[in-house]
């Protein structure tokens, strides 16, 4: 039962700007933190960034100052806008919703930075 599609990856050159979208069940969305988060090749997955329900962000490094994330409660969706990307944020992007004790993933996007 897919609960989390993303929407948004590919290519783009350093210096370049994206902006990802994952659309979340109702049922995992509404009244729980949203995030980012990214594996890198050879990497552990790592944090991005995290929204709560009432819209409350936070950043990890190293994206933290060329990264905004946003909720649109409407639309059961959740954005991150990247700029200023540099080949290393090359990963695979995956959001995901916090329930809990649980976390539900999307499938995940590659994001591909070329220098």
């Amino acid at each position: 039962q897919v609960q989390l599609v993303e929407a948004g990856g590919g290519l783009v050159q350093a210096g370049g700007s994206l902006k990802r979208a994952c659309v979340a069940a109702g049922s995992i969305f509404s009244g729980n933190t949203l995030g980012w988060s990214r594996r890198a090749p050879g990497k552990q997955r790592e944090l991005v960034a995290t929204v709560t329900s009432g819209g409350s962000t936070y950043y990890e490094e190293p994206m933290k100052g060329r990264i905004t994330i946003s909720r649109d409660n409407a639309k059961n969706t959740v954005y991150l806008q990247m700029n200023s990307l540099k080949p290393e944020d090359t990963a695979v992007y995956y959001c995901a919703a916090y329930r809990a004790l649980d976390v539900y993933w999307g499938q995940g996007t590659q994001v591909t930075v070329s220098a």
